[in-house]
């Protein structure tokens, strides 16, 4: 990474986490007036996660295009992403509304910005307890579908390097059988741009396939295996190509530059 990248990298986080602070008590003290969920998630999470993803395009270059947007079902399901960044949290918080997202409980003790979250219907888990987590999982999450809320679920559990893709848990696939929906899997190569390790950002365009929805076939535990292994199997292969397209782009972006 260049020193004017690593400079306006720098820049980003600062500003970043000074939206947050900013944004996070604009929320809490709006929240009384913003009245129904749909307004409070649109005015807190949606803006901000857009601000974001707007911030890492202007400061750090970092771009993005989004293919197949014609799948997305008109009803909201269960969304089963790739996890490799952060910057896919923030893109597909603020693409999808309202969404409820899976995520570990202690994010819900960060002073300000984990006040405001807890205010949104996340499903929190305890990573600690997977039993107590799936439970949470499926009784959250199903409830947060008949309010009309996407639910999106990191099916692999944590951010995984790229090149490599991680065991499905069967949550997600196991949440949309029982509550009769579809599944809608994403693919993207943002962990190439915005890795997991480390603070470098690098500029680019973050390709993002949304595939066509999935639903099960029957119902029971062998319904919610062949749909998670379908997902997965979708993911698996639009991720590979994702990713040797990316590592091509950026080798030769890094190469005109050395020039």
């Amino acid at each position: 990474m260049s020193t004017v990248q690593a400079i306006r990298t720098l820049f980003f986080y600062l500003l970043l986490s000074l939206s947050a602070l900013v944004w996070c008590l604009i929320g809490m003290l709006c929240l009384p007036v913003l009245g129904n969920f749909r307004t409070r998630y649109r005015f807190i999470v949606q803006t901000w996660c857009r601000f974001a993803v707007g911030l890492a395009k202007v400061m750090v270059g970092l771009r993005y295009e989004v293919k197949g947007a014609e799948n997305i079902p008109a009803q909201p399901c269960v969304i089963l992403a790739k996890h490799q960044s952060t910057w896919e949290t923030f893109f597909l918080s603020g693409y999808f509304e309202p969404l409820s997202q899976v995520l570990k409980r202690e994010l819900l003790y960060v002073p300000f910005f984990g006040w405001a979250i807890a205010l949104l219907k996340p499903i929190a888990i305890d990573r600690d307890n997977p039993k107590a987590a799936l439970k949470q999982v499926a009784q959250k999450g199903h409830l947060r579908l008949q309010q009309g809320c996407w639910v999106l679920i990191f099916p692999e559990g944590t951010r995984i390097p790229v090149g490599e893709i991680g065991k499905f848990s069967r949550s997600g696939a196991a949440l949309a059988v029982n509550a009769n929906l579809p599944v809608l899997p994403i693919a993207h190569n943002a962990g190439v741009f915005w890795p997991k390790q480390g603070w470098a950002k690098y500029p680019g365009t973050i390709q993002v396939v949304i595939g066509p929805v999935l639903h099960a076939e029957g119902e029971g535990p062998r319904a919610i295996a062949n749909l998670n292994d379908r997902a997965f199997a979708w993911v698996e292969q639009a991720q590979r190509e994702l990713d040797a397209q990316a590592t091509r782009q950026t080798c030769s972006e890094q190469v005109t530059a050395d020039v």
